[in-house]
């Protein structure tokens, strides 16, 4: 496969099969994989290192790797590996069905970080030596510099780090992408670090493409192939009246002088909530916006196009078939207002704090007094990771928890006595939408903060329940300042895996 996209003569040299590239990865190796939402992965190298672990599985020889990404990835990485028993360790954060079933099985290790953290951890080796960085990249030019694609997660620190390195050059990628990212390597470990100069989120502060020790790289595999671009439904009537509450919220917030007529940078968690967000924005008076964030999904792409948003800054992309396409067709026309970085830049809590970033985020539940769980099912089972949410929440200037207030057709109600899991604590927590309302805690004392998430947030037929409960806690709790029953708090996670819902009878 001549693409025309490898420019460098030596790296030309290096380009293999992906199947002779595969074989340079070794049992218990440890690897850097590209990849961030599904975008930006590599493509051929996973399914056939997979095929190679069964086979040497079939033959009774032990073959597994440990896995390093950005964030989640695809079916033909993680959901291949995992099928192949071939991950021992996982880390920072996944969503693939087949993953997740083996880590809560206990056969995957998994250690979920905040997004920001990783390329530190890295760098200071508490996570031990990096073997083999495999990344995908959309071009080589002639000096040997790195073309990023659809990510760039944490590819810089892959490969920086990495004894070993093999290139995907993606020649589905538009090579329209050359020029949209912005690499910072002014990063250091204490007690060498300077500011990032950073002040808008449209600032360039680093260089378009990435580098990379030429005598590292193993190999060069030509591959073109698409993006895990995953289709969004339409917004629900659910859906649409969080997002109506939290754009009022917005609304109400300008016009008593607490945020500017342009608001503050948004930071936008993905999902089916979060576009029905972004197009509220896009029906609302609100202009000249800017974002700062992790993702960009189709809601960010038509607020772009529309003019209502006029720069975002982000890591990846998150786009459904239809919007990729039509990405590609028209990227000259998004990328001088498009800036992609690397993750420690892109969810950096320094530059969220500094920038006053207004963090919109999904849960799986809050309790009464504002405490967040974004990771686990009844307290043990988790579902993705934390990802950035908390990057972003503990340095938000406003940090937003949205959510639907029940699941599973009401048998879970989405506001709880205590969360069975704390990601995000109380102290981090600015305000919580549900359908039914929305319940700004800032400056709050616990008792009334209860109050107003049972009055406001809650389902109506979990309402009751709660009122119940919390005027029991105030009257029985050791202490009232927090009030809770213990031996009542988590009762509802226990009804709901003994008899399939939190309401009683």
């Amino acid at each position: 496969m001549d693409t025309g996209r490898i420019r460098n003569a030596a790296l030309a040299r290096k380009v293999v099969p992906a199947d002779q590239a595969a074989a340079l990865i070794r049992p218990g190796d440890t690897l850097g994989m590209s990849g961030f939402t599904g975008a930006g992965h590599p493509k051929a190298v996973p399914e056939l290192l997979a095929q190679r672990i069964t086979a040497a599985h079939a033959a009774g020889e032990p073959f597994q790797v440990d896995l390093w990404t950005g964030a989640s990835t695809a079916p033909e990485l993680d959901g291949a590996l995992a099928a192949a028993d071939g991950i021992g360790l996982r880390l920072p954060y996944q969503s693939d069905p087949i993953a997740r079933q083996k880590i809560n099985a206990g056969e995957i290790d998994y250690v979920d970080v905040h997004l920001s953290h990783v390329a530190q951890l890295a760098w200071e080796g508490f996570l031990g030596p990096l073997d083999v960085a495999v990344v995908e990249v959309s071009g080589i030019t002639e000096d040997g510099q790195l073309i990023p694609s659809s990510s760039v997660g944490n590819n810089k620190t892959w490969l920086d780090l990495a004894e070993r390195v093999v290139l995907e050059v993606n020649s589905w990628q538009p090579a329209g992408l050359d020029g949209m990212h912005d690499v910072y390597y002014g990063t250091a470990l204490p007690p060498n670090r300077r500011p990032v100069q950073l002040t808008r989120p449209g600032d360039r502060i680093g260089v378009p493409h990435l580098r990379v020790d030429p005598d590292k790289v193993v190999a060069v595999v030509e591959t073109s192939a698409p993006d895990r671009n995953t289709p969004f439904s339409e917004p629900d009537d659910t859906a649409r009246a969080i997002a109506g509450h939290l754009i009022e919220y917005l609304e109400h917030q300008v016009s008593v002088g607490r945020l500017p007529a342009e608001l503050l940078p948004l930071q936008s968690g993905v999902g089916n909530v979060a576009n029905a967000v972004l197009s509220g924005l896009q029906e609302s008076r609100f202009e000249q916006l800017t974002a700062y964030t992790e993702v960009i999904q189709d809601g960010m792409l038509d607020l772009l196009r529309s003019g209502t948003l006029a720069s975002t800054s982000a890591t990846a992309f998150s786009l459904s078939p239809t919007a990729i396409a039509d990405f590609n067709a028209h990227v000259a026309e998004f990328r001088d207002r498009i800036v992609l970085r690397p993750q420690e830049i892109s969810n950096h809590p320094e530059i969220v704090r500094r920038l006053g970033v207004l963090a919109m985020n999904g849960m799986i539940e809050a309790d009464l007094y504002g405490n967040v769980n974004s990771t686990h099912l009844m307290g043990s089972r988790i579902q993705n990771g934390i990802g950035g949410s908390g990057d972003f929440a503990r340095n938000a200037y406003v940090s937003f928890f949205l959510t639907p207030s029940t699941a599973k057709g009401g048998a879970i109600s989405s506001i709880v006595p205590m969360v069975s899991h704390v990601d995000h604590t109380e102290h981090d927590v600015s305000v919580i939408v549900t359908e039914h309302g929305l319940a700004d805690l800032r400056g709050l004392p616990p008792r009334k903060r209860a109050r107003l998430v049972i009055d406001n947030c809650a389902a109506p037929e979990y309402r009751p329940l709660l009122t119940d409960y919390y005027a029991r806690a105030e009257r029985g709790a050791h202490g009232r300042h927090t009030p809770h029953l213990l031996a009542e708090a988590l009762s509802w996670h226990t009804r709901y895996l003994e008899t399939g819902s939190m309401l009683p009878g």
